[in-house]
């Protein structure tokens, strides 16, 4: 070999090692009752899923369950989690960090609505990482029965609405502000950026007889988001997620009525194709969200589940 040839050779060698690692699909997951703590599913192609056995990070907060983890991943690559930790009679969720998601740091309960005085819980905290105000935040829901927002046919301690914090560092948190009011109550929000001033909060409608999920837009993360738009699921369905496959977006949710999870494709969050029959999510599997991972990190998650 010339020495042009070996330098050209090594030149592609320093360019293949500098490719970034392939990414694969990683869902947040829990079992029913919810004491047991964190699952995790992969997928190679966001829609054929696969169970990662065993868990890794038992709840110890609140009621000691964790409910709807929410995972972010940050700028520099810390896995950020939270999740909701009591059904009642807490207003604030749980907090861990992880640089490989099998070390976690210490459980801290956040407590975004403990100055809220009529607050009677916090539901699916929410992840969402704004890259132009470089802050991250959590979007959930709560009963405040003195809001005063109309209760239609709910129990006024079941008239839930979407509030949020933000934060820099999971250090210091903003006060609680009103996040979305509809007009009626609702729960599990989850957030997408589409674009510069482009983004798309999937949500559910919680009231009777809905129970159905739906969708606004907004052009800045903190919103002000449009007027819901008409339901895209059947009744009984919650707990979305999106994940973005190739230039489809997948919003799975849980058909908790049915014991299965389905999913719906779209292309703009207007037309929507039920593509429940051709997705595969292990049995038992309750929503989480969806995030990308190393598939080092994952292999390695794989390689540790097999000595537990």
């Amino acid at each position: 070999m010339g020495l042009t040839a070996g330098l050209y050779s090594c030149q592609s060698a320093n360019k293949a090692s500098e490719q970034p690692e392939e990414q694969l699909y990683m869902f947040t997951s829990f079992h029913e009752p919810a004491d047991e703590g964190l699952r995790f599913l992969y997928s190679e192609d966001g829609i054929h899923w696969d169970s990662i056995a065993g868990t890794w990070l038992k709840p110890m907060l609140g009621q000691n369950i964790m409910r709807d983890p929410s995972i972010v991943v940050g700028p520099d690559s810390t896995y950020h989690l939270v999740w909701t930790i009591a059904w009642k009679g807490d207003t604030g969720f749980g907090y861990a960090s992880s640089k490989d998601l099998v070390n976690w740091t210490e459980q801290r309960r956040i407590p975004a609505m403990d100055s809220v005085v009529s607050a009677q819980n916090l539901w699916a905290p929410e992840l969402f990482y704004d890259d132009v105000k470089e802050q991250f935040m959590i979007v959930y829901a709560s009963c405040v029965p003195d809001a005063g927002f109309d209760v239609g046919i709910e129990d006024e301690k079941n008239n839930h609405r979407l509030y949020c914090v933000t934060t820099k560092d999971f250090v210091t948190f903003s006060d609680p502000k009103l996040f979305y009011e509809p007009g009626f109550s609702c729960i599990d929000a989850t957030l997408v950026k589409r674009g510069p001033e482009d983004y798309v909060m999937v949500v559910k409608d919680n009231t009777r007889p809905n129970r159905n999920i739906k969708i606004a837009f907004a052009k800045n993360a903190e919103g002000p988001y449009s007027e819901a738009s008409e339901p895209f699921t059947e009744s009984f369905t919650e707990g979305p997620s999106v994940a973005k496959v190739g230039d489809d977006y997948y919003v799975y949710y849980d058909t908790y009525r049915k014991f299965i999870y389905s999913a719906h494709k779209t292309r703009d969050f207007i037309h929507f194709t039920d593509v429940t029959d051709s997705i595969s999510i292990p049995a038992g599997h309750k929503h989480g969200t969806v995030f990308r991972a190393p598939k080092s990190v994952v292999e390695n998650l794989i390689e540790k589940s097999k000595q537990k």
